[in-house]
């Protein structure tokens, strides 16, 4: 809207003269009547305009605008400016020139609003400071009247520090800058802490520029995260990691610090780009490791607390800001990979021996299981050969099993000395991890550490009773329980298993047995050492029918061997009788010859 001219009346006008018709000065009635119109002409509704303040008072500010009276406006309308005065102009919007009570009616407020997205669109791209009144409090933030706009001003844009008390600001004028504008919604976001950044930059550059390494400052603890603490060094902001707050562990930096607390911290480190500030405490007070007793030494026992726990270890505080790791394999003398969980947890107070001590490089390393006796030192005492205990299967191998007779002492059952009878192909169809065994000592490996154990030693060999039961050429009944390319193997009684080569395994007529079939076999091969029995089904039948041959031939061939078993005897007689007429007639020549 463009702004109209005020006409200013007559100021040597006599009223009374031109009620009773008379002229006044060189103008005649008409000219004065029209030149009152013309005044009035020139202001309309709606209008804004500009007027002067005549008065103001604690409820109520008196505008003339230039109209036959001035109008009353409510000063809560002007107070974004606190600052106005007599003889000010402020704009005001014609909202009637002569109300019902034939009164001027005139607004502040709407002069505002009509003027005021134009000014809040100029101070944004001019970059202006405006005033502002905080009407309230609301989410995330206060309400700002802003010419008679309400603008949003964030909890994060009212100062450069955090605030925790909003409702101080309540009823307060302020300064701010346009930050945002939303066309489309009529919204406006302003900053109060926009105008103090610029000089606090200035200031923080001053003060880095004098920050040197290790230089110490006092500052004011301006507030606590969990990963460290922020300190108000003067306009410039440092922070404390958590892990240079103390010697020793912190968890939570509220342990060792509160809010607005005055501390001294030394300057670990600083970048002027980023202008971040690396602080220190811990770095003030003397390192713990300088006070530790000095009379500790490797083999000691000491007290501490677990602070840390790892899968690899637990770290003991044995005091503040000195500790020790305890690694799982000096938990216990079980070889059995563990975690450290298993043993220890946060907060346990635990006596351990100290293994190693470099007080040069801050290091100990604890043990606990140096607590117990280790139970490979009296071995051959406690676990001698042939003797009998009870162990815990740990795990297995395809060769055997792994067992657990206490804790340290661990033995290995092979395959081959679980049972004297059942041909087992993996340990677990034997046992069970977590099951308890029965085991026999065999060997003692001490060097290491482990124990050569047998479960079938437990009984006799009743190998040695098989063989008499066994015999060769001995039949049996038997059942087939599996059926391989070379043959089957023939579950017998007691327990007792055999194999029938393929050849052994054709019936009568001609058939192949088959899993599960029943049927009886010889014994043609037994090895007690190696505890095999070779069987055969074929040769039973081989066997009879042979027999029935034999059993079949025809008895005329009888007689013919019997003469012949007695002719022999004849012939070997005449053989002889004649050797001696042979030996007469020598002898008797001899005799004549003579």
């Amino acid at each position: 809207m463009t702004e109209s001219k005020v006409q200013t009346p007559i100021e040597d006008f006599d009223w009374d003269a031109y009620a009773n018709g008379e002229t006044a000065g060189s103008k005649s009635r008409e000219e004065l009547i029209n030149t009152y119109d013309e005044s009035l002409k020139t202001a309309k509704d709606n209008e804004v305009v500009t007027g002067v303040v005549k008065s103001i008072s604690k409820r109520e500010v008196r505008v003339d605008i230039g109209m036959k009276s001035d109008a009353i406006i409510p000063v809560s309308e002007f107070r974004y400016n606190p600052d106005l005065k007599v003889g000010d102009e402020v704009e005001v919007f014609i909202e009637a020139l002569e109300d019902k009570n034939g009164q001027l009616r005139l607004s502040h407020k709407k002069a505002c609003q009509t003027r005021s997205w134009d000014r809040v669109n100029k101070a944004l791209e001019n970059d202006e400071i405006i005033k502002g009144y905080v009407k309230s409090r609301t989410k995330g933030g206060m309400i700002v009247d802003v010419f008679g706009i309400e603008a949003f001003l964030p909890g994060s844009q009212i100062d450069v520090r955090p605030i925790r008390d909003y409702d101080v600001f309540v009823d307060k004028t302020m300064e701010f800058k346009v930050v945002k504008i939303n066309q489309e919604y009529k919204n406006v976001v302003v900053s109060h802490k926009a105008l103090i950044e610029a000089e606090l930059e200035a200031q923080k550059r001053e003060i880095i520029s004098k920050l040197e390494k290790g230089q110490v400052l006092e500052g004011k603890v301006k507030n606590i995260t969990p990963y460290g603490v922020f300190v108000d060094l003067g306009g410039v902001d440092g922070l404390v990691h958590i892990t240079d707050l103390s010697w020793g562990r912190v968890s939570d930096p509220r342990e060792v610090v509160e809010l607005d607390q005055d501390i001294k911290v030394v300057i670990l480190d600083f970048d002027n780009e980023k202008k971040r500030i690396a602080l220190g405490v811990k770095q003030l007070l003397p390192h713990p490791w300088d006070a530790l007793d000095q009379t500790i030494k490797v083999g000691d026992h000491i007290k501490g607390r677990v602070v840390v726990m790892a899968d690899y270890g637990a770290f003991v505080e044995v005091q503040p800001g000195v500790e020790g790791l305890i690694h799982v394999s000096e938990m216990s003398w079980s070889q059995h990979l563990r975690s450290a969980q298993d043993f220890l947890k946060v907060g346990d107070e635990i006596e351990a021996v100290v293994l190693t001590l470099d007080r040069e490089d801050r290091k100990m390393s604890l043990g606990i299981k140096q607590l117990k006796k280790d139970p490979w030192e009296n071995i051959e005492e406690k676990y001698a050969i042939g003797s009998r205990h009870t162990a815990k299967v740990r795990n297995f191998t395809n060769f055997g099993v792994f067992v657990e007779i206490e804790e340290g002492v661990d033995g290995l059952i092979h395959i081959s000395d679980l049972s004297w009878t059942k041909k087992i192909k993996h340990p677990s169809e034997f046992t069970q991890v977590g099951n308890d065994i029965e085991v026999q000592v065999l060997e003692i490996d001490k060097e290491n550490r482990r124990l050569s154990l047998g479960h079938k030693q437990l009984e006799e060999n009743p190998w040695d009773v098989f063989e008499t039961i066994f015999t060769v050429g001995s039949i049996h009944e038997g059942t087939i329980t599996e059926v391989i390319d070379k043959g089957a193997v023939i579950a017998l009684e007691y327990g007792v298993e055999g194999f029938a080569t393929p050849k052994h395994l054709v019936k009568e007529d001609g058939s192949q047995a088959k899993l599960d079939e029943k049927l009886n076999f010889k014994v043609i091969e037994f090895n007690k050492d190696s505890k095999r029995i070779i069987l055969s089904h074929s040769r039973i039948a081989e066997d009879a029918s042979k027999a029935e041959a034999r059993a079949a031939r025809p008895a005329s061939k009888k007689p013919r061997r019997e003469e012949e078993a007695v002719a022999a005897p004849q012939i070997e007689k005449t053989t002889l009788g004649d050797l001696g007429a042979l030996q007469a007639l020598k002898e008797q020549m001899q005799k004549e010859g003579k």
